[in-house]
């Protein structure tokens, strides 16, 4: 099957305004006449909702969680990238779009990324008008800091909250939307499986969380918004609701599932303190702006932090990255952390540390300025740690934080599947191999507001298929489908509980598929994953009833899809012999240890079709071609 991506013809600054120009629109009666269903109330979701009402479609709107505004995008701390230049430091839509396609490893789609960047300066222009509060200088312009990989200050903040700020303002337009009964609002559902029809996205089964009733829901288009998978290794930066359940069941509809295997570890989170541990915490990239990354020079040195004198200190980024220094990329970064970690320079209790040290930053500015940019951010780790950053340094190492991949979209961000859309991080689009920090908030936001609903009125106006209703056998065949499941959950009464199961799991993947891949750690996860996923349907312990509020019930279903989905995580790192952002297989690596591309043979998006479960599915490829920018070595030194 051939994916065609419809790009646009002519050069690339003008691919978007033409193809706004090119795409049929339905007029605003005829919008009263469809309905959408969106899955996801976060960055995303929410302004895609929002929006989509304010334009005349009828939404109802679906999230697990209890209030839209509890969306995982709150988590989101250090900022959002826009091409503004208001520092007039040389920045521009080109150089975002370069720094982005580079920092993505020469992985992503050209015309998505120059069309994200193109777009990045109307959305802070957009929640400036809704109030979102974002940081101002002294003569009240709107502030801007650096993140990794840029040499520009282009990130919009608002302290360390960045990312609830964003969603208040996305969840206030969503609000007004529901006021005026033009959303109609689902809380504590959870989708279980998409309804198509005759090849169309046309409906979802739910669950809700509170009743345990299932339920259908029909409409004239699916838009799915739902995050990524970073919780399959267990411990992660993602809330430990967060899942691959609703992206996983669309691909086993027929959606393809694109770069599973590209996988972000974010180099800046409190280091694993336990086995009791279920999540963990992130501290934002943005204190690198004025944090130095250091470790001692000196193997098992266990001294305190401040009797190790400057000249017996390691600040390797700097060292190594001296262009970019303590903001070089996230994947480069974290590789780095681990490089002087498995030295033995590592610091803490277990080893696995490093330190990010404010006192030149104090020193140079004082403590005042640092707790006006990070105060809640060294407040929440002072807190969880006991230990005060203003006196001594903080303690970070590599966490499992964002994913890349998701489910394969064309331009106009519709599947394989007609009907069903995919925004933000549940697709593969915009970050190639990795993600450049601030961006994944830029991509949400520009999916949602300004992507979107251009695109989906082309859907309407160009596939007149007839409406279907709940009624339709094939709502009560996937109705059917995901009882059956759930009491197949329920009936086996095993001895251990769904958490330990994804523990285990967690632990295999990070071991296997973590920050380094090689060919034989792949090939023995891919033999242990089945037996793990075997095990589970045969002695998983699921507690209480289906149709009543049950959190283990809906904890076995997350993990079940798990470990489906985990197989075909490993299979795709397995496949792609090369290494790229967040994918490094040690096999593949420059004499400097950086990651080494093939281009000849890898500068494709890989996009998987399910064949079903211990099946090995079928690799479609999406070549990747650059127009504007030649292929070239990723280097920040």
């Amino acid at each position: 099957m051939a994916l065609d991506s419809k790009i646009p013809q002519g050069p690339l600054e003008k691919k978007w305004q033409s193809r706004k120009f090119e795409l049929k629109l339905v007029n605003p009666a005829n919008k009263r006449k469809y309905k959408v269903i969106v899955v996801g109330s976060g960055l995303a979701g929410a302004s895609a909702s929002a929006t989509l009402s304010e334009l005349g479609y009828n939404v109802s709107c679906f999230c697990f969680q209890d209030s839209p505004r509890r969306a995982h995008s709150i988590a989101a701390q250090g900022g959002i990238n826009a091409a503004k230049n208001y520092q007039n430091d040389g920045d521009s839509v080109q150089r975002l779009f370069y720094d982005t396609i580079k920092g993505g490893d020469f992985r992503a789609r050209e015309a998505n990324v120059y069309r994200l960047a193109e777009i990045s300066t109307a959305i802070i222009d957009q929640c400036v008008a809704q109030g979102v509060p974002f940081a101002r200088e002294y003569g009240g312009t709107l502030a801007n800091r650096s993140f990794g990989g840029a040499q520009v200050s282009r990130t919009f903040y608002a302290r360390g909250q960045t990312g609830q700020q964003l969603l208040l303002g996305a969840y206030q337009a969503l609000e007004r939307q529901i006021s005026l009964g033009k959303v109609k609002m689902h809380s504590r559902h959870e989708m279980l499986e998409l309804v198509v029809v005759d090849g169309h996205a046309k409906g979802i089964v739910t669950r809700n969380l509170v009743t345990g009733k299932i339920e259908s829901h029909a409409a004239d288009a699916v838009v799915l918004a739902t995050g990524g998978y970073s919780n399959a290794f267990y411990l992660s930066t993602n809330a430990v609701g967060c899942n691959v359940t609703a992206i996983w069941r669309a691909h086993r509809k027929g959606a393809f599932f694109a770069n599973p295997c590209y996988t972000q570890i974010h180099p800046t989170c409190i280091p694993v303190s336990g086995d009791y541990q279920s999540k963990l915490t992130l501290m934002s990239e943005s204190l690198r702006n004025d944090g130095r990354i250091w470790v001692p020079k000196q193997k098992g040195d266990k001294r305190a932090p401040g009797d190790i004198p400057e000249a017996e200190r390691d600040y390797y980024l700097e060292r190594k990255y001296p262009s970019y220094g303590n903001l070089a990329p996230r994947d480069i970064a974290s590789r780095s952390a681990k490089e002087v970690c498995d030295e033995g320079r590592g610091v803490g209790e277990h080893g696995r540390g490093v330190y990010l040290d404010f006192a030149d930053a104090i020193k140079r500015l004082g403590e005042n300025t640092i707790r006006e940019r990070y105060g809640n951010l060294i407040d929440m780790y002072e807190r969880i740690t006991g230990e005060n950053p203003y006196k001594v340094p903080m303690r970070i190492y590599p966490a499992l934080h964002y994913t890349m991949g998701g489910l394969w979209v064309d331009y106009h961000l519709m599947s394989n599947l007609p009907g069903l859309f995919v925004l933000g991080e549940a697709n593969f689009s915009d970050h190639g191999a990795n993600r450049l920090g601030a961006s994944a908030l830029m991509q949400g936001l520009a999916d949602g507001y300004f992507i979107l609903p251009y695109t989906i009125g082309d859907y309407f106006a160009t596939h007149k298929k007839p409406k279907v209703s709940t009624d339709h056998a094939e709502f009560k065949k996937t109705e059917a489908e995901a009882t059956a499941k759930i009491q197949k959950l329920l009936s086996v009464k095993g001895k251990r509980t769904p958490a330990s199961f994804h523990r285990e799991l967690g632990h295999l993947l990070w071991e296997y598929c973590g920050m380094a891949r090689t060919e034989a750690g792949l090939k023995t996860a891919l033999a242990k994953i089945p037996v793990l996923r075997e095990e589970f349907w045969k002695n998983v312990n699921v507690m209480g009833e289906g149709e009543d509020f049950n959190q283990s019930l809906e904890r076995a279903g997350r993990v079940a899809d798990f470990m489906e989905f985990a197989e075909l995580m490993c299979l795709d790192a397995l496949e792609r012999k090369e290494s790229c952002g967040g994918h490094f297989r040690s096999e593949y690596q420059t004499a400097e240890g950086e990651a080494k591309r093939d281009d000849a043979n890898f500068c494709y998006a890989a996009a998987w079709e399910f064949k079903g479960v211990g099946a090995k599915p079928e690799l479609h490829k999406e070549p990747l071609t650059f127009e504007s920018i030649h292929l070239a070595e990723r280097n920040y030194k």
